[in-house]
């Protein structure tokens, strides 16, 4: 079977990496806090960054899920986050797969400038690591999160309300739903690049911390803390004109061209949990699709 493939479902193990106290102390075997060479962040040499579980499938690439998984931790990540990653070893263990299957993850991370690998001293997260990058959509949930990650998010305002006409056949059997409005910004310039409508079935909502919108995306809400077992997510991306709306909270002149993202996320149940409409600064965003053939 070739490398970074499974036949069937599989679950990371979560929790703490392995060898990794929770306090983020590095295992034995790890260079010593004050073996890193010069350049290396006191905080970087005595911690490991502790990224977020996974649970693994069979239908797409080992090494994409858990690239995809650890680049939202990464972009997700508090700001006095450790920036040093756990070994290789410990990574695998953590998500439950081979070490050569975690080092190619490792290096397409690499390659797009998240993480640096120092010699004898680790890998270490880039500073700069939450500057945006093209969607890339291979199907995933791991990588919706992974898309909607890395920006400063401002919570904008959220609360009941009457189903909205255009998504009155998303939620037939409700007479009310919640709303959720937020603006995504570059986390280094401060620039407005998208601002976000979600539109959640209210008992979906009573599980949903506004607070926590100013961390993550919805979809990694919805799934990891208010429990919703997401069975599928239809994206559907179009060009449209900015309103007035868009054009006042995105900076761009009235009626210049914008994309426009509709995710509808369903739970194995079949019932519409969420639906987001993002409007992105085209100037920002480029998106490209991988399709597998096998």
């Amino acid at each position: 079977m070739p490398a970074g493939r499974t036949n069937g479902n599989r679950t990371g193990r979560g929790g703490p990496v392995a060898g990794v106290p929770a306090g983020g102390v590095p295992a034995s075997g790890e260079p010593a806090a004050g073996s890193a060479g010069a350049g290396v962040p006191e905080q970087a040499r005595a911690a490991a960054f502790a990224p977020d579980s996974l649970v693994l499938n069979g239908k797409l690439p080992l090494w994409y899920q858990v690239s995809q998984s650890l680049r939202a931790s990464i972009l997700g990540r508090p700001q006095d986050a450790p920036a040093r990653l756990p070994t290789e070893e410990q990574l695998a263990r953590h998500y439950g797969v081979g070490v050569l299957t975690m080092r190619q993850a490792l290096k397409e991370l690499e390659s797009e400038g998240l993480i640096s690998r120092q010699r004898r001293h680790g890998t270490f997260i880039e500073p700069r690591a939450r500057r945006g990058r093209p969607v890339r959509v291979l199907g995933s949930v791991d990588a919706i999160v992974a898309q909607q990650s890395g920006e400063l998010t401002t919570v904008l305002g959220h609360g009941p309300g009457a189903v909205p006409g255009e998504l009155a056949h998303h939620f037939p059997d409700c007479t009310e739903v919640v709303g959720y409005r937020r603006l995504r910004r570059d986390a280094v310039t401060g620039e407005p690049v998208n601002w976000a409508e979600n539109t959640v079935r209210p008992e979906v909502a009573a599980r949903v911390d506004a607070a926590d919108l100013e961390r993550w995306p919805m979809t990694k809400i919805l799934r990891d803390t208010a429990g919703v077992s997401i069975a599928r997510i239809t994206d559907t991306v179009e060009a449209r004109l900015a309103d007035p709306t868009t054009a006042a909270l995105l900076r761009v002149p009235l009626l210049s061209p914008i994309l426009h993202f509709t995710g509808v996320t369903y739970d194995t149940g079949g019932r519409v949990v969420d639906v987001a409409r993002i409007h992105y600064r085209g100037d920002r965003f480029s998106f490209s699709v991988t399709v597998d053939a096998d």
